[in-house]
């Protein structure tokens, strides 16, 4: 699967998953509900309607290995460089991209990216994700966002005296002092999906460039995996069906 060719109008998933994780030891591998973590986003990107070729950038070979065994390409192995804790994503895509430059075919014109630490993704989200890009030519990005557990407008920074001042400006009158309900609705991004235009990364040089669009999911159904209660929890609402996701199979 290391030379396909698709043309016209086309979306690529892209899914990150690089060998190091200080959390969690190897955390791309560890196993949910039977499966690795990895194998959820690839099982839910190639059950997708609106994906056509689903990308797995890594720097480690077991990754490699165990993704291609549930059914993504790995055409290439990422470079040490851009694998390290503190790369940014816009290079990854750019390395992505570039592989496939060189090969035959038209680049997409929509890229997903699926992190492997959000293994309870909905594939109709993905497929929303793609279609509200579509429907949207002058929207540069779409990213998933949902109701936060704590609102910012009740948070707080140290001045350099020691004192508290408001995280946020002064919009809106001692916000800090009223109930939630009369605070301006916000929305926190989860990680879950972005979709993002080639144009905007190619271009812009951005992995959302200005006018984002908001996919908004709930709060309750989405989980970004960080730690190792996560990592139970996960394997907990996967094993009991409380959430249903696409199940990951080996080809």
């Amino acid at each position: 699967m290391d030379r396909v060719v698709v043309t016209g109008a086309w979306t690529l998933a892209v899914i990150p998953a690089r060998g190091g994780s200080k959390g969690i030891p190897r955390k791309n591998l560890a196993m949910v509900a039977g499966h690795p973590l990895i194998a959820y986003s690839i099982a839910g990107a190639l059950a997708a309607e609106r994906v056509h070729r689903v990308i797995v950038s890594t720097d480690d070979l077991e990754i490699a290995d165990v993704a291609r065994a549930y059914g993504a390409e790995v055409p290439f192995i990422r470079p040490a460089e851009l694998a390290t804790d503190d790369t940014p994503d816009l290079p990854v895509f750019d390395h992505a991209l570039g592989w496939l430059a060189a090969r035959a075919g038209d680049p997409p014109d929509i890229l997903v990216h699926l992190r492997p630490t959000s293994p309870l993704r909905q594939v109709a989200d993905i497929d929303r994700a793609v279609d509200l890009l579509r429907e949207n030519p002058t929207a540069d990005s779409v990213r998933s966002v949902c109701a936060p557990f704590q609102n910012p407008y009740k948070m707080w920074r140290l001045t350099d005296h020691g004192l508290l001042a408001p995280l946020l400006g002064a919009e809106v009158e001692e916000p800090y002092n009223l109930p939630h309900q009369k605070l301006p609705p916000v929305y926190w991004q989860t990680g879950y999906i972005d979709a993002t235009r080639y144009r905007t990364i190619v271009t812009v040089r951005s992995m959302t460039g200005g006018a984002i669009l908001p996919l908004v999911i709930g709060d309750d159904s989405w989980v970004d995996i960080d730690t190792r209660a996560m990592l139970e929890h996960a394997d907990f609402l996967i094993r009991t069906g409380r959430v249903k996701v696409a199940t990951p199979r080996r080809v």
